[in-house]
């Protein structure tokens, strides 16, 4: 009943580009795997990954001399390396950071066919390709996950303790309640992020737009209220589920994030008690994560959903024992994250910001193929 309950939600829950928009192929002078009608590049590494379902993924690693961290991104719905390989070049030059991006299995090149279950493996997959051949330790590690992405990357999440951050762009409560706006959560539901969430140890940092006609700005909201080491959130007043890209704040505040956990000290101890709950979000059905979830559908009815300023911080958790530098760190930064009125219409974008939106524009980068209109707007 599971397995086949859970075919029929992947009928709905995922969409990967048909034809996929890229094919690989083997560069005879070097060797190397390439992604075909994209600019080549030496500091892009292509391979394919063996998953733990017996699929193998297309995955590739943007390399940056300078960086100290790696982000490990999982892409959004309808989308494909060959679309996302020039988002994720210009994401690792302007952020600064190694990158690592992976087609789910049915995805792009990738075989097999896509569920919740092989995502989870994929993204595995990539973790592991991070840590055996190029040497990134768990406590570099930066999860991205967009929309659909945010599952899997909270599943991985919630596995790993000395994690150093998380963002969240875009993301879903759960599978049903993207179609559902119900209460409790059900067996058959896939993505259960609104129970993972309160078991993630780092900082995690939300982006949601709130005009967004796909997942509503609610679920973007809601995931925040249950982080434990909340983060100055960016609510985009007026972004869609396609095109905060085009914002010049997306770049200015992942930038202000990365800068912030940048300077954190990797998490040295996790007690016991934080170990054990770790362990629990895979039951789904925890009591305090109800309470926690009660709670946070009372303020979301006190209070409309606009992009007005936000005031966060990074929480400390009483259960979890961290050095005092690392908690001096927090405090420190969230005193000076101040929130941002995310509408400034005065705001010009850089060329670093408007290279990135015509990217965007240029590829129909979409996860539900809604950027297209977006971009024809524009």
């Amino acid at each position: 009943m599971g397995s086949a309950t859970s075919s029929m939600a992947a009928k709905f829950a995922f969409f990967p580009p048909d034809p996929p928009s890229y094919n690989l192929s083997v560069d005879e002078s070097t060797g190397k795997m390439r992604i075909s009608d994209v600019h080549q590049r030496e500091d892009v590494d292509v391979m394919k990954l063996s998953t733990k379902k017996g699929n193998e993924i297309v995955a590739m690693y943007v390399k940056n001399p300078s960086a100290s961290l790696t982000l490990l991104y999982s892409h959004g719905n309808a989308a494909d390396l060959g679309q996302m390989h020039h988002i994720f070049t210009e994401l690792s030059l302007h952020l600064g950071v190694n990158l690592m991006g992976y087609d789910y299995s049915g995805y792009g090149q990738s075989n097999g066919k896509p569920s919740e279950q092989d995502t989870y493996a994929d993204i595995e997959a990539a973790y592991k390709c991070l840590e055996e051949k190029y040497g990134v330790k768990e406590e570099d590690i930066i999860l991205y996950g967009q929309s659909v992405g945010s599952g899997p990357a909270l599943e991985l999440a919630i596995r790993l303790p000395h994690l150093r951050a998380v963002i969240l762009h875009s993301p879903i409560l759960s599978g049903l309640r993207v179609m559902y706006p119900v209460k409790r959560t059900f067996w058959f539901d896939i993505y259960k992020n609104i129970d993972k969430i309160p078991f993630v140890n780092c900082p995690v940092l939300v982006i949601h737009g709130t005009e967004d006609e796909v997942v509503d700005f609610s679920h973007g909201k809601q995931l925040w209220e249950l982080c434990r080491e909340k983060y100055e959130p960016l609510w985009l007043k007026g972004g869609n589920h396609c095109n905060l890209e085009l914002y010049p704040e997306y770049l200015k505040h992942l930038r202000k994030f990365i800068s912030a956990v940048e300077k954190l000290p990797p998490i040295q101890n996790v007690t016991e008690q934080g170990t054990d709950q770790q362990e629990c979000p895979s039951k789904t059905t925890d009591q305090n994560t109800e309470k926690a979830r009660s709670s946070t559908d009372h303020k979301e009815k006190s209070r409309p959903s606009t992009g007005q300023r936000e005031k966060s911080r990074l929480s400390t958790d009483k259960s979890r024992t961290s050095t005092d530098r690392r908690e001096k760190s927090r405090k420190s930064i969230d005193r000076s994250g101040k929130a941002r009125n995310s509408t400034d219409q005065t705001e010009r974008a850089r060329n670093s910001f408007d290279r990135l939106g015509d990217m965007v524009r240029s590829v129909g980068l979409c996860n539900v193929d809604c950027l297209k209109q977006a971009a024809s707007e524009a």
